[in-house]
């Protein structure tokens, strides 16, 4: 049974900096667009009015609560998406690292958009993403309220590929049958020294006996 770690605090702040910025550049472009429709609106009307009406500070911070708003939805959407399909972010994924239940089964979309609405809760003093540099087993308190851990994916030189195995010494290498016929009959055959001292007693006596004949 494999035995995976569970992925330390700077690790995983690592993988979640690099989704953040993706989430910033997908936000920032999206505000280029709508700030574009806002200005050819400005150039097709009445432009003092509609740029008075989008200076008056209730404007303003309808304006910030929808782009707040917008900023939440894309995050959610994000790790939601990503997390429920595979269980790793893009972050998560050059970083080695993978979202899975505390019984080590896939996360889904349900327990995704979970942990994703669990992010609010450990932003809170940020307190909930340090709480993964003491606890246990590393968990966040969006992994408290999933039921989820992170851990570290082995490296896929270590799990896949081609396996060489180490080169044998030439005594080790195991003889074909042909090779083992060679080498017999390449041995030098050594004398029986039983049936050759018989041979020798028994001549002895054929000529001891050959002497005392008359």
């Amino acid at each position: 049974m494999a035995v995976y770690k569970f992925a330390g605090f700077w690790r995983r702040l690592i993988a979640y900096t690099i989704d953040n910025t993706i989430i910033i550049i997908v936000f920032f472009i999206l505000s280029l667009v709508i700030a574009a429709a806002f200005i050819f609106g400005l150039m097709s009307g009445n432009s003092s009015n509609v740029l008075a009406g989008w200076t008056d500070p209730a404007h303003v911070a309808a304006i910030t609560i929808m782009a707040t708003a917008t900023y939440l939805i894309l995050s959610l959407a994000y790790f939601t998406y990503f997390h429920g399909i595979k269980g790793q972010t893009p972050g998560k994924m050059l970083l080695g690292l993978k979202v899975l239940t505390t019984e080590g089964k896939p996360v889904g979309f349900g327990l995704a958009f979970l942990r994703s609405v669990g992010y609010v809760v450990s932003s809170i003093f940020y307190i909930g993403f340090l709480w993964a540099a003491f606890d246990r087993r590393k968990q966040g308190w969006h992994d408290k309220i999933a039921g989820t851990v992170v851990i570290i994916l082995p490296r896929e030189n270590e799990v896949c590929g081609l396996t060489i195995p180490d080169p044998q010494p030439a005594s080790a290498v195991p003889l074909t049958d042909e090779r083992q016929s060679e080498a017999i009959s390449r041995e030098p055959m050594q004398p029986n020294t039983a049936t050759a001292e018989k041979k020798d007693q028994a001549a002895d006596q054929q000529c001891g006996g050959d002497q005392k004949t008359p």
